[in-house]
């Protein structure tokens, strides 16, 4: 008999693919030029010329035998050190490769990071709006995920919330900084009050609460947003890690895990992913790929295309009238939709106007839509009267 649970999450796909294949349909049909598609976040620039050309020698030089043969099941050792070390040159960590382990994007080092430290019945809090495959990398585990409602001034944590949440029961907390889909960037100052209360609530429990840090887009902060390394406030943080929006490498599926030195159990945590892989068929991201990193943890891909596209959209959304908290990094946007009914808007009164954006709803956080702006800035320009014909159109 086949499985229940995942049968039935064939009727309950992801939103944001579903306006993707839309878009690609509607496309094909009128003329890719006439689509806005703002529905998922495909970076638009290419990867650094540092990881191509590492690649072609490597296939040129290296033994083929060695090259593509089976990584460790922790990452190739060498690749391993070289994130270990890149992190402790610049955020002044100390990280050994025995912290670090491999994996397939940040979707791989979250699954692995809440195995580690969840089990059947136990709680994770996160914050809306947030990334709906959290949902189930945490009920995957068997455990409950608990939703902080949005403070949808500033996107900023909602301390007040938290505290009503926070439990015996949770252990651990899930966030996400740059934030998809709100673009927020957590201030130090919200993550030293965060690390505080952890600390608090550890004590109180007796138990240790781990913070699990989604970080794909630490690199994509704007001009004079304040981004720290969540990892120097908080002993017991896992830093979930991906090349996919950094240096443009989605499709190579490359990222890694990274526990806080200061974690007690750190060395452990990684051992422990190694063995999760073993009931997951996990069994580490390409050699090739891992090797290949190592040419560009210093660099990135061009980013400065998001930012521009950051600086015509919010100017020009506000003053339509949309209300918009600008985005302190990442290549997202999160307007309030002028109408209460965020799906009647995107899937709609939004698709009138051949803009592909995708409802708030689908992020826990009703009455908002996302716009992914990692497109070109000429088709943001172009996209600009559409977005006022449809506000106006919602009067």
């Amino acid at each position: 008999m086949i499985n229940e649970m995942y049968k039935d999450m064939t009727g309950k796909g992801s939103v944001i693919r579903e306006f993707f294949t839309y878009a690609n349909k509607k496309a094909a049909e009128i003329g890719a030029e006439n689509i806005y598609n703002f529905s998922i976040g495909n970076p638009s620039v290419p990867t650094p010329k540092e990881f191509t050309d590492g690649l072609i020698k490597m296939l040129q030089t290296e033994n083929p035998v060695a090259l593509h043969g089976y990584s460790p099941s922790l990452g190739i050792d060498s690749t391993r050190e070289a994130v270990a070390i890149s992190l402790n040159k610049r955020f002044g960590m100390n990280y050994t490769k025995d912290e670090i382990f491999m994996t397939t994007g940040a979707a791989g080092a979250i699954a692995h990071a809440i195995r580690c430290v969840v089990k059947d019945g136990d709680e994770v809090i996160t914050f809306a709006p947030y990334f709906p495959e959290y949902v189930p990398y945490v009920s995957g585990t068997g455990a409950k995920l608990t939703i902080v409602p949005a403070d949808t001034e500033t996107f900023q944590i909602n301390f007040d919330e938290l505290k009503k949440a926070l439990n015996p029961n949770v252990q651990a907390v899930l966030i996400n900084s740059p934030n998809n889909p709100s673009g927020i960037v957590y201030s130090t100052a919200t993550i030293k009050k965060l690390a505080s209360l952890l600390y608090e609530k550890q004590e109180e429990y007796g138990h240790d609460i781990y913070l699990i840090s989604d970080e794909p887009y630490r690199e994509i902060v704007f001009t004079g947003t304040d981004a720290p390394f969540i990892s120097a406030f908080y002993d017991n943080t896992i830093c979930c890690y991906s090349f996919s929006k950094s240096v443009s490498l989605p499709g190579e599926r490359i990222g890694y895990v990274a526990v806080n030195p200061a974690c007690k159990d750190a060395k452990l945590i990684i051992l422990m992913c190694g063995q999760i892989s073993r009931f997951t068929g996990h069994n580490c991201p390409p050699s090739l790929i891992q090797l290949g990193i190592k040419n560009i943890l210093y660099t990135t891909s061009d980013l400065s295309i998001y930012e521009k596209n950051k600086e015509i959209l919010y100017k020009e959304l506000t003053r339509i009238g949309y209300h918009v908290v600008e985005p302190g990094g990442t290549f997202y946007m999160f307007p309030r939709t002028p109408i209460a009914d965020a799906n009647e808007f995107c899937w709609t009164a939004a698709k009138e106007y051949n803009l592909i954006i995708v409802p708030g709803d689908s992020f826990n956080c009703p009455g908002h839509f996302r716009i992914s702006y990692c497109v070109t800035t000429d088709m943001v320009e172009k996209s600009i009267p559409l977005f006022e014909k449809l506000y106006n159109s919602c009067k």
